[in-house]
């Protein structure tokens, strides 16, 4: 993978080529079961500046820091949903693209730029319905301060080996 400015991926045809997904299986998953856990660069300003341009959120609380300050808040901060994109992201790693049926969290704390962001999880359930073979997860993303800033779970569909 090449890059040629902070945040910048740029990936060859090779690259993608080889490209192997990981893909976990419903009888090989136990109740108690910990997803991968991943772990985040740190959250840059230019990071959420790009994020708000793709979500066209331009709320100036999270490029202002002036008016970030005059609110009442530390500084700027990122937009909640780049958290809950890093969970989702840990659930694909662990088990493959299109497996994740729903996630539901919770914003607990702010993230701002410089914070290092690790998302876990554990299964909870495991369940056949409809003919699906889904588990669900608890799952959070927490700072270097071991602060919790989203929470919440997924129901994972996977497939039978």
């Amino acid at each position: 993978m090449k890059s040629n400015q902070e945040g910048d991926d740029f990936h060859s045809y090779q690259d993608i080529k080889n490209y192997r997904e990981n893909i976990v299986y419903f009888n090989d998953v136990n109740v108690g079961d910990e997803i991968t856990p991943l772990i985040k660069e740190p959250v840059t300003r230019t990071q959420i500046v790009r994020y708000a341009g793709a979500s066209k959120d331009f709320n100036p609380m999270h490029h202002d820091e002036p008016l970030a300050q005059a609110a009442g808040m530390k500084g700027v901060f990122a937009h909640g949903m780049i958290s809950m994109a890093f969970l989702g992201q840990m659930i694909k790693d662990w088990c493959g693209h299109e497996r994740l049926r729903k996630l539901k969290v919770r914003f607990n704390d702010q993230v701002r730029p410089g914070d290092i962001i690790t998302c876990r999880g554990k299964v909870t359930k495991k369940y056949t319905q409809e003919g699906k073979n889904l588990v669900e997860a608890d799952i959070f993303a927490q700072n270097q301060n071991n602060v919790i800033v989203t929470s919440g779970f997924a129901v994972i569909e996977l497939p039978i080996n």
